[in-house]
Parts: C-alpha cells; structure tokens; sequence
C-alpha cells in the first residue's frame, strides 16, 4: 500500500508503520471495511452427487428405526442390550458402541417414545458408535456439513445425506482475519504466550458455527440435527482448528504434526453440530500442501484421467498438482495476497462495491465494469485484477512486459504520481471521491505473483521430464 500526496495531506498514516503515543481516533477507509457477506452468501442451486449415490452403502452416519419390546418380568433384559438386540435382528448391527452422553438419556428416550426409536449410528470405525436416540421414525431425514477453511473465507455447505445434495451453502470472512491476513502472520500469533491458539480457534470455530446456524435455519432444522462435518483447508487452518500448534510448519524443515488428522467429535473443537457428531479431516500432503487440494484434485477428477493435467488453486499459498491418474507430483508457492487485492493501491476484499470483472473496448479502450453489490465502485478485487490485466494486455492497453501505453488517444491512460496508469472509474463514476486506477507498480506486483506460480508448474513439469507444451488440460480454483 502507498500514500500518495493527497493521502497525507488529508492525515491518511499506515497502520502497520505508526506508532500509538496517545489517545486517539481511528478512521477506516470504507473500502477496507467488511461490510458484507460474501457473493456466495445466498441460497445455492441443489449440487448432486456425481456418482450413482445409494446412501445405505456409501453414507458412513445412517439412521435405523426400531421399535423394541417392552421390558417385562419375563424379559428382563436392560434398555441397551434390549436395544442391541433389535438393531442385530433387523440390521446385522453388532458390537455398538454407546457414549455415556446417550446413556444418560437412553432409559427416559425409550419409554417417553414408547419403545419406537430412530438410532443415528457411525459406522466409519470397526466397533458401530451411537451419536443420538430420537423419538419415532425419524429415519427419512440425515443431514451433514462440508467446511471449506480458507485463510480469508470460510464456506459451508449442507448436505442432505440421504439424497447426496447439497442443499444450502453459506460464506463469510474467517474471523482470524483480525489476527493477521495471511497463514504466516497467524502462526507467529498462535505461537505467542497467553493463548493465541486458542484464540484463533476459537475465532474459526465461530465463524463455521454461525454459518452452520444460517444454512440450518433456511433448512428449518436445527444445527444439533447435523451428525457428521468434513473439513478441508490449508494445513495451517486445519492445524489451528484442532488445536494443534502450527509452529513448525513455518520452521526449517516445515513438519507438520499430522498430514491425516484422526477423526474427532464435534464438541472436542467447540462446533455446534450434534455434540456426537464425527468430524473428519481429510488428509494434507505436507506442511503447504493442504486437504484443500487434495479435496480439489479429487473433486476435479485429476487422480481419475489419462490426459496430463495441471491443476492450480490459486491463492496467498499457491498451491499446484501435476500428473494423470497414474501419477502425480504437487508443491506449492508463496503468490502473496496480490490477487486478493493486497499490495494494490485500489485493491480491496471481494465485499459491496469491489469491482469483480471487467470488460475493456477494443476501439475506444474504455470499460465496463461488474461490481458486487451494483452499485459505485470503490476498487478492485482479485477476480477484477486478473480480469483487468487480461483486458489491457488483449486490447493493447498494457504490454506482455507489463508496460502500459500512454500513447494512446485516451484520457485513461496516464502518467500519475506513481508512474504510468490506466484509469477504470473516474471520480464521478467512483464512491470514493477519487479517480479509480491501476498503476505500473500495481501491475509489477501482480506479475511477480503470476511469476511465482509460473515458477512452481514449470518446476513441478522439469521434475519429471516434462515441459509446459505436455499439458493437455488445465484446472484452475482459488
């Protein structure tokens, strides 16, 4: 971020480089704010299961409907094995295993349902567990939860377990944003005295519940109705998620403490799911090779065809796989926050007003512009900065080196106070009372980020013999 003239002229200081010596009054700019949730934050269209989905042998959580028999002085039996009893006969269940939490409850359930019980059983593990005893059939409805934890967003998605759908998705900014912008900034905080881990789970754990809580609700059911979460992210979230210092990852030689974290129960790690509820992590390659990519190359069908294929997720960590289903190799990049809009002098988070796409007239070299929300602008989000930089470079705005031309016959492009650049919404167009720009510096920046991914596929591609003109198909996500 720089300041121009005008800047500190009208008292604008950076943050990250002033000192506090006394009481005062902080004013954020409004571009800085997050004022919103996210684009995604709607009711999303139904996702089905790309398979030929038969949720009794492919769903690890099911429900079973029982109705047992009555204890008498003839059959003795106790409520457990009366109930094990029944779910061996009806089902071939054997060996359950019940938490004291649902033996409390289990003699009051029973008779108050008048011995006819929905028992949601984990069927992940050798021994079957019980998660919960419910009054009645309730045996047509199982419900479950997919978490995305990025460093900046976390996504939910609610999956109707029997159907396979999703059926609701929700987003929001991962509340350790607070604690630093990007993965390195918050293990050195996690690693502090005085609880920063604990801190920063704490932070995620409420952002996954209260998105938990929006899905619910415009499911109408309630959060506890969920009985199973699957969690991907980068290995720094997932560690901090669980609780587990993340320290070493930023560490000479850059270990993880687990790449395939155990199962674990919802109310080990504050989530506000059934308090029962499996939690499964899928697994990580290394310390910046996370479950995100794992769960990218497996939901784009990388590790299932013949073509050389390259799949990048984009992002602060760049991360990238090579391969065909037969092999694969994979490492990862530091791209900076770039193409989240840090570092760029309009640059902002994807929230109302940011400018997401654009579209530059070959003619005229003038724009048209998409902005979250529709209303003015006040600057631009990743997508708008590659989308940008792509419509300068095609239409002769700006060079492959990155140079823009100034000799074109039009006012937006110019020679500014940090050099050469390209105005996207004039001060009249704009919400922030300034002419909206991207500047050679702003370009500089953005192609060293594209230059460090670049770098890591044609690594990954000499490593095994290969050169770019091999790829046959290319996935990107971020």
């Amino acid at each position: 971020m720089r300041l121009s003239a005008d800047d500190l002229q009208a008292g604008f200081a950076l943050a990250c480089q002033t000192v506090v010596e006394g009481d005062l009054e902080i004013f954020v700019p409004p571009q800085e704010e997050i004022t919103r949730h996210l684009t995604s934050e709607k009711t999303a269209a139904k996702v089905s299961v790309p398979f030929e989905y038969d949720w009794r042998a492919h769903q690890s959580v099911q429900k079973y409907f029982v109705e047992l028999e009555p204890p008498t002085l003839a059959d003795n039996t106790d409520d457990l094995a009366r109930l094990e009893r029944e779910l061996a006969r009806q089902y071939d269940i054997r060996n359950l295993r019940a938490p004291l939490s649902i033996l409390r409850t289990l003699a009051r359930t029973l008779r108050e349902a008048e011995w006819r019980v929905t028992v949601v059983i984990d069927r992940s593990e050798d021994q079957p567990r019980v998660i919960d005893i419910l009054a009645g059939d309730q045996s047509y409805e199982l419900y479950g939860a997919a978490v995305d934890i990025g460093t900046t967003t976390v996504t939910v998605y609610l999956v109707d377990l029997v159907s396979g759908e999703v059926v609701e998705t929700a987003a929001d900014y991962n509340g350790q944003i607070k604690r630093g912008e990007d993965v390195i900034s918050r293990i050195i905080y996690a690693s502090k005295d005085g609880g920063g881990l604990l801190e920063l789970q704490s932070l995620v754990a409420t952002t996954i519940n209260k998105l938990v809580e929006r899905t619910a609700l415009r499911r109408k059911i309630h959060p506890h109705d969920i009985y199973k979460m699957t969690i991907v992210g980068n290995s720094t979230m997932m560690h901090i998620l669980l609780g587990l210092t993340p320290d070493p990852i930023r560490l000479t030689p850059y270990i993880t403490t687990a790449n395939h974290p155990p199962q674990v129960l919802a109310s080990e790690i504050n989530l506000n799911i059934h308090p029962q509820a499996t939690v499964d992590s899928l697994p990580g390659v290394a310390s910046f090779l996370g479950a995100d990519i794992t769960a990218g190359v497996l939901s784009s069908g990388v590790n299932d065809t013949d073509k050389v294929t390259l799949f990048l997720d984009i992002g602060t960590n760049g991360e990238m796989v090579f391969g065909t289903r037969e092999w694969l190799v994979s490492c990862a990049c530091s791209a900076g926050p770039a193409f989240e809009g840090a570092g760029v002098y309009h640059g902002m988070r994807a929230t109302t007003g940011a400018i997401e796409e654009v579209w530059i007239n070959s003619e005229t070299k003038e724009p048209t512009l998409r902005v979250i929300g529709g209303g003015k602008p006040r600057g631009l989000c990743g997508s708008g900065l590659i989308s940008l930089l792509a419509e300068m470079f095609i239409t002769g705005v700006m060079d492959k080196a990155g140079n823009i031309n100034l000799d074109l016959p039009n006012a937006r492009t110019r020679k500014g106070e940090h050099g050469a650049e390209y105005v996207i919404a004039w001060v009249t167009e704009s919400d922030t009372g300034e002419d909206i720009v991207i500047t050679k510096p702003d370009v500089d920046n953005l192609l060293r980020a594209k230059a460090a991914i670049y770098a890591g596929y044609v690594m990954l591609a000499h490593s095994v013999g290969m050169t770019m003109a091999d790829v046959e198909q290319m996935l990107i996500g971020g």
